[in-house]
């Protein structure tokens, strides 16, 4: 895409649209000095708030942090929930996500979060609805993740994490003219870096990873070697489809055809060419609206680990939070 690509430099596009990039810096800047001074209200939940956003615009791979976070803090005993958009969704209203939930009625993300942790899902319009709706049906938790919602100032937070893929901040600038919804630096409490090659150094690193077998649509498995095999034809409607391509090719699984297709694609008009019977891989959150049309599909889930010393300073973090001592 020309303005994806245009974020990457400050060339003649990017040139074109900074002066838009200024007008809304200028706004965003406000719009922060209003929440910090009291006219805007900022609305505290009863405990802890853990938000995973980013400051550039387009996927960075915020969930599948969200998904480590979660899977940590539960093992450490944290009653965890979880709020968010539900991106892409065709509702718009406040709502849980339960087992077998439509993806187009909660979002992809949310949907698979839900079904790969089990913990209280909720989505809407608004961070803070989310929050509250969560804590009344489950008022035991003692922590609520929130998938994105940097920029969401009504939900006030007590951790923020902000993550980086490998671009970084692009060129720097604010949109139109580059990636980011804000400046940066801006104060946040731990970075952590999804990609394979960090554009900057602050931070903690993350690994990523396909594991050793693929999903069938019951929950059987079947190896990733076995695939290697077989005549496969691979799907993504994720941020960066190429980067699952590569990622089977590695693990010597050579597709005869890749298909990318548009983040958060609800597959609702795609139809599998008539007589191809290869096999249908993709990624996990594809899978989730995928199984709808096509059950026979294979989900590689992806093994995301960030290093030891992230859930340290996470640790040092969440030791005394306003008062609220997490286990």
């Amino acid at each position: 895409m020309d303005l994806q690509r245009a974020w990457l430099a400050r060339g003649p596009l990017a040139w074109l649209l900074w002066p838009v990039s200024l007008l809304f810096g200028a706004i965003a800047t406000v719009r922060r000095w209003l929440y910090r001074i009291g006219v805007l209200g900022t609305e505290r939940v009863g405990v802890p708030v853990l938000i995973v956003g980013n400051v550039i615009a387009g996927g960075s791979g915020k969930t599948p942090v969200v998904l480590a976070l979660v899977r940590y803090l539960r093992a450490r005993g944290v009653e965890v929930g979880v709020i968010s958009r539900g991106y892409g969704r065709k509702t718009n209203d406040c709502r849980e996500v339960l087992p077998g939930a439509d993806p187009r009625d909660v979002g992809d993300e949310a949907a698979l979060t839900h079904r790969l942790t089990g913990v209280p899902v909720f989505v809407a319009g608004k961070r803070i609805e989310a929050a509250r709706a969560l804590l009344q049906r489950y008022p035991r938790t003692g922590l609520i993740v929130s998938d994105d919602g940097l920029q969401h100032l009504a939900l006030a937070r007590d951790i923020e994490i902000c993550v980086f893929d490998d671009r970084g901040t692009g060129n720097g600038w604010l949109l139109p003219a580059g990636p980011l919804r804000e400046h940066w630096p801006r104060r946040c409490d731990l970075v952590l870096h999804t990609g394979a090659r960090p554009a900057f150094a602050e931070g903690y690193r993350a690994q990523r990873t396909l594991a050793d077998y693929a999903l069938r649509n019951d929950g059987s498995r079947i190896p990733l070697a076995e695939l290697a095999r077989q005549r496969v034809i691979a799907l993504a409607a994720i941020a960066k489809p190429e980067a699952f391509f590569e990622m089977l090719r590695t693990r010597g699984i050579q597709p005869e055809r890749c298909e990318p297709l548009p983040d958060h694609y609800d597959f609702d008009g795609w139809n599998r060419p008539p007589g191809e019977t290869h096999r249908l891989v993709c990624t996990e959150k594809d899978a989730v609206k995928l199984w709808r049309i096509a059950p026979d599909a294979l989900a590689v889930p992806l093994v995301f680990t960030p290093e030891p010393a992230f859930f340290i300073a996470l640790d040092a973090k969440l030791s005394s939070v306003d008062g609220h001592q997490v286990a």
